[in-house]
Order: C-alpha cells, then sequence, then structure tokens
C-alpha cells in the first residue's frame, strides 16, 4: 500500500529576511526535515554556492553574511534537491546519503539505484 500511495514531494519555500548585512532563513529546519537531510550538509552547500560563511542558530535558522533574493536562495535548494536528494534513475525523494571510505553514494531505497555524488 506504500508503493502505491502517490505523495508530491514540495520542498517548502525558503522565509528568508535581511537583518542589516545578513539573511536569515526562519524555516531552515522544516527545510531539511522535508528533505531528509542533515542541516549541516545543506547548509556547507549553501555556503559554498553563494561564497560566504553560513551558521546555524539555536532556533533552528540559518545566518548567511550578505543580502540574498529569497530567489536566489529558492534557487539553489532547488539544485541541492536535484542534485543531493531526488534518485536519478527513478526521480524519487527516497534517498541516503551513504558514505564509504572516501566516497559518498546516494542511494535510493525505492529502486535501489547507487549513484555517486561530490562531497560538500
Amino acid at each position: 500500500p506504500e508503493v502505491f500511495e502517490k505523495k508530491r514531494f514540495e520542498v517548502p519555500r525558503p522565509r528568508s529576511y535581511n537583518v542589516g548585512m545578513r539573511t536569515i532563513i526562519s524555516n531552515y529546519k522544516d527545510i531539511c526535515e522535508t528533505l531528509g537531510r542533515d542541516p549541516q550538509h545543506l547548509l556547507r552547500f549553501l555556503s559554498r554556492e553563494m561564497a560566504t560563511a553560513g551558521a546555524l542558530d539555536k532556533a533552528g535558522r540559518a545566518i548567511f553574511q550578505g543580502k540574498f533574493k529569497n530567489d536566489t536562495l529558492e534557487r539553489l535548494i532547488k539544485h541541492y534537491t536535484d542534485e543531493f536528494v531526488v534518485c536519478p534513475v527513478c526521480k524519487r525523494p527516497d534517498t541516503k546519503i551513504v558514505k564509504e571510505r572516501r566516497f559518498s553514494f546516494l542511494t535510493c531505497e525505492a529502486c535501489g539505484a547507487r549513484s555517486s555524488i561530490r562531497i560538500v
């Protein structure tokens, strides 16, 4: 019954605001839970792509140095989802990142495919 159940995979849109020269994503924790990924992994990816420093606070928000528009954050999270969450074979989001020695693989729990991914 779980296989035939159709759910649309939707990542929440980032709710961001600027305070001085910082950009804060207030629903960062919700985004990470929906993607099923470690918040540190997504934070490293976003920091590297935006070429800035990023940190997590105790409230589950992400704080980045610099002013970034919401559509930029949305585009980067979509890119992260395509590269590190969605299976390239069956296009389902039921994946896990598995590290073996110094390599990382995206392992799909739906179809069993394994594909190598770059290390962030």
